[in-house]
């Protein structure tokens, strides 16, 4: 988390060299984190929760992205930033079956 808090308020943050290469960015570290999270915890209620916080931490950035002056707020961050969580919790829904269906 601090990673992601650090990349999105630093002046200059490391660059992906594609139209758009900042959404995968933003889905690849809130999927990182969101995937993480699912191995940690296995309650669906506790990965809501997880779930529910980083989507507003991706909001919560793009605000103070705002107030910094020399970063953009944008919606469509905090779009990707929700999907990169979704895609996180799927593939951990994903890795949990192959693990399961490994041990018979």
């Amino acid at each position: 988390m601090a990673g992601i808090f650090w990349l999105s308020l630093t002046p200059h943050p490391p660059t992906i060299d594609v139209q758009q290469g900042d959404k995968l960015g933003h889905f690849g570290a809130y999927g990182l984190l969101m995937l993480v999270f699912c191995q940690a915890y296995d309650q669906r209620r506790t990965r809501i929760a997880y779930a529910l916080g980083f989507i507003g931490m991706g909001i919560l950035i793009e605000f103070l992205q705002r107030m910094t002056g020399y970063r953009d707020f944008e919606v469509l961050d905090m779009v990707a930033d929700a999907i990169g969580v979704l895609l996180g919790w799927a593939g951990a829904a994903v890795l949990e079956r192959v693990v399961r269906s490994a041990r018979g």
